[in-house]
């Protein structure tokens, strides 16, 4: 069982997530980007799941700011995301992000793209 960390603006999408992920793995949901990179570098995650359209700080800044990070930056990131053209899932891909999900997806969408970077 390993241990996620996901962020989202929308509770409906983190309630989603953890719905269909808490069966199998344990998932710690956070609404905003507000001071993430203090929990996920205390939680220690073993996979970050992270929303990019979010106000304030956008996922892309986070995750930039994870692999910066001598404590974070071992930890992959999946990007889950409205923003779904091919630029979109190059530039998340150039920031450090281990896989891309384009939303709305499936719930298999998800497990399969947890467990492929697990």
């Amino acid at each position: 069982m390993a241990k996620l960390l996901a962020v989202d603006d929308s509770l409906a999408d983190l309630k989603l997530m953890e719905s269909t992920l808490a069966p199998l793995h344990q998932i710690s949901i956070y609404q905003g980007s507000e001071n993430i990179e203090q929990r996920i570098e205390a939680e220690k995650p073993d996979l970050v799941l992270l929303d990019v359209v979010m106000p304030g700080r956008n996922g892309y800044e986070v995750l930039r700011s994870l692999k910066r990070s001598e404590s974070t930056k071992h930890i992959p990131v999946l990007i889950i995301s409205s923003k779904g053209e091919p630029t979109d899932i190059e530039w998340g891909k150039r920031q450090g992000a281990g896989g891309y999900l384009t939303k709305p997806y499936t719930p298999e969408d998800l497990r399969k793209a947890v467990s492929t970077l697990l």
